[in-house]
């Protein structure tokens, strides 16, 4: 949060251009305001210096150290020249190398005794840890012996530094523009801030740059993680606020209508939670501003149903109602199970439909002209009450006759301006339900979807069995992927159907490019490319499953190809579907009872969880085998074990946060956040998120405009600039 004009002053004023350049390029940070929320990573203290014990390979690291030994040795017949220097802090010892011309200089300076900080990736020659050509400053050894105990206690700030820019450089930068700290204007309301018994900005700012002890840390990083929090949760009530100013047509459930008739006939009753969420989305249909709410569940927890029901009670009232999903593959399968579920409800305008019916019509890019032009028709003309579709719902062609509510389904794949533009679609905004099998942990809801209520689906329906799981080191133990292949003719044989997820086509289309390696990951497992769905389905034809029906989906067939395969599988046609992710989600064939997911280590822990609940959807107990090539003891074979562990989504999505890095957890979808969470940790910081989303709401409440409140105004505007806006409209 770049904070007022005074510290609007570009960096090239003040540190000169060539650093300016590089702090721009390399870190993004052009201005003062910039350098000053550029905090310290961690602090070390001379008096505990680093442990060289606990070196990581590979990692750049900045040690503290005094050097114990140092020698010229000559190779190559003499011509070359090598400087080794051993430095160690008590726990351990590093050799550092300095190489021809360069040896001079340390040469001289690195002598027994002196100490210096030393800067450089730590790499290993002949089983040792050492430190090539490391950047290094020393300390001055001063004899008072006072100063030298405020010199050993002193802490001193780690920077994120960049090549070109060590740690240290950074903290002379800072140290230049440190005065202008004093002016930094203060976001927080006065009362909030003594309420809280926070200290002012300015000084914060000064504390986490300088501090004199570690309770001075503690006190400034109280305060910015405030700050962060605080000035993203306004702009997230504010737009609540906005929200609940427009006006839209209250949609109240008509008795006797199509939402009665439909429970009427439902096989089984509704979960407790499918009651009580029903009832919170029915409070707010009838208001005369828009709902907007998310609504998670579980894997299987029946939130298709609960909107399905929310959908008819819109029609009933008059209105009709939209569902977008993801893909065609998902659009289809959903008009599939809601005509199935209605029966002769959906088939309003047809001679065996129901007295109390409508007509549900789908919508997708790739159907045929006449298909096309007759759903467009009962769409603008009233006559289809319930539609589901894709993207291309959104296209400006698309009429409604009064569209009352706008069901959004795996919102994460759907940018805001798809969102917005259906809704646009209403004479008054319409309703808005947006569902997610991702579970969201509080915070991270309360941050990325702040501006939805949140409904909470927790039960599984009755009937859905359980979903054992397994990892198969396939490397270590090629006996137990023999074993898997059985388990799936096994589960072939007693008439069910498996699933086998690749992570990638193998038509000749390169690497992934969403799969990053999450940190930490072993490269060894990245050297082949991941398996795909061509290469397995035709390995498994020809050997393991030979004999059995398997066919192949993934996203580059044409639509009637998807859809007929599907079709199929859904229809028990097919025993073994080889499929890359499009059916991690909303896929529902009940008969499915066991999974293979090759390459398990190339998944999310999230997007594990939502695959392995395309099985058990039926009574039969449902088999999720994780096969994998990781390293026993290496972070992928961890997330496997976790998702093995537990069927809970939310346990296993605060563990993929964990993993994962805070910029990635608010996706790369959300531009902005990284750029304004420095200090703010989403898991760690609940309560200060909480607190600060309370009195976000108590401000916004009593000063929509922030009309008194000029700083926080300013902070804001900071915060909103053009390619965050985009970040805070994504729920």
């Amino acid at each position: 949060m770049d904070l007022v004009p005074a510290l609007d002053e570009p960096l090239k004023n003040t540190l000169g251009a060539p650093t300016a350049k590089v702090m721009a390029e390399h870190l993004d940070l052009h201005t003062v305001g910039d350098l000053l929320h550029h905090y310290p990573r961690r602090y070390a203290e001379r008096g505990e210096l680093t442990p060289l014990a606990e070196l990581p390979l590979d990692e750049h690291v900045t040690v503290f150290a005094q050097v114990a030994d140092a020698r010229v040795l000559t190779f190559n017949q003499g011509r070359g020249k090598r400087l080794e220097v051993n430095i160690t802090d008590g726990s351990g010892r590093l050799q550092l190398v300095f190489f021809g011309k360069g040896i001079h200089k340390p040469h001289k300076e690195l002598l027994p005794g002196r100490r210096a900080m030393f800067a450089g990736k730590v790499s290993k020659f002949n089983q040792k840890l050492q430190l090539a050509h490391p950047t290094y400053e020393l300390l001055d050894d001063d004899t008072d012996a006072d100063a030298v105990e405020a010199w050993a206690n002193e802490l001193i700030p780690i920077y994120p530094a960049c090549k070109g820019l060590e740690s240290w450089k950074i903290a002379k930068a800072v140290s230049a523009v440190l005065p202008s700290a004093r002016e930094a204007a203060d976001p927080l309301p006065p009362a909030l801030r003594d309420g809280r018994g926070l200290t002012t900005l300015p000084e914060a700012l000064l504390k986490v740059h300088r501090p004199q002890s570690r309770a001075d840390v503690a006190v400034a990083r109280d305060r910015l993680k405030w700050d962060e929090a605080f000035v993203l949760q306004v702009a997230l009530a504010r737009r609540r606020h906005a929200e609940t100013q427009l006006p839209a047509v209250a949609r109240k459930p008509v008795p006797g209508g199509l939402l009665d008739a439909f429970d009427a006939k439902l096989p089984f009753t509704l979960t407790e939670g499918q009651q009580k969420v029903s009832a919170e989305i029915f409070g707010e249909l009838a208001a005369e501003h828009p709902m907007h709410r998310l609504l998670q569940g579980e894997v299987g927890s029946g939130k298709t149903m609960v909107a399905l029901r929310a959908m008819l009670a819109v029609v009933d009232a008059g209105g009709q109602a939209a569902m977008l999903a993801p893909t065609e593959v998902l659009a289809q399968q959903h008009h599939r199970s809601i005509t199935e579920m209605m029966g002769e409800l959906a088939e309003g305008g047809t001679l065996g439909g129901a007295e109390e019916s409508t007509k549900v019509v789908l919508l997708t890019g790739s159907m045929g002209v006449p298909a096309r032009r007759r759903a467009l028709l009962d769409l603008v003309t009233g006559e289809a009450g319930l539609v589901i579709g894709t993207h291309a719902l959104i296209e400006d062609k698309v009429q409604f006759h009064d569209l009352g509510l706008v069901v959004v389904d795996e919102q994460h794949r759907f940018g805001v301006e798809q969102r917005d533009a259906l809704r646009g679609k209403g004479k008054q905004s319409p309703h808005l339900l947006v569902m997610t099998a991702t579970p969201i942990p509080r915070t991270v809801a309360m941050t990325v979807f702040g501006d939805l209520e949140t409904s909470v689906l927790d039960q599984l329906p009755a009937g859905r069995s359980p979903i054992a799981t397994h990892v198969v080191p396939a490397k270590d133990k090629p006996h137990f992927l023999a074993r898997a292949w059985e388990r799936v003719r096994e589960e072939v044989e007693n008439g069910h159907q498996a699933y086998i997820v690749c992570p990638r086509i193998g038509d000749g289309e390169d690497e992934p490019k969403n799969k990053k390696r999450a940190a930490g990951d072993e490269p060894e497992a990245d050297k082949r490319p991941p398996l795909a769905v061509v290469d397995i389905a035709g390995q498994l034809s020809g050997g393991p499953l030979k004999g059995l029906r398997i066919e192949m989906l993934h996203g580059r067939m044409a639509p009637d190809d998807k859809d007929g395969v599907m079709r199929r599988f859904a229809a028990g046609e097919v025993d073994v579907l080889v499929a890359t992710t499009v059916i991690e989600v909303g896929v529902n064939v009940p008969n499915a009872t066991a999974m293979v997911i090759m390459d398990a280590d190339r998944f999310g822990v999230s997007q594990l969880h939502q695959l392995r609940g395309r099985v058990g959807r039926g009574s039969a107990p449902g088999l999720c085998l994780l096969v994998s090539e990781a390293h026993e003891a290496g972070p992928s074979r961890a997330r496997l074990s976790a998702v093995a562990a537990t069927l809970d989504g939310f346990e296993l999505s605060r563990i993929d946060l964990e993993q994962r890095r805070e910029g990635d957890v608010l996706g790369q979808a959300q531009s902005g956040v990284r750029s304004s969470l420095r200090m703010l940790a989403v898991i760690e910081d609940e309560e200060v998120i909480a607190a600060a989303r309370e009195e976000a709401a108590r401000v916004v409440a009593a000063d929509p405009e922030l009309t008194n409140l000029p700083e926080l105004r300013t902070a804001l505007d900071a915060l909103l600039d053009q390619d965050r806006e985009q970040y805070l409209d994504k729920g």
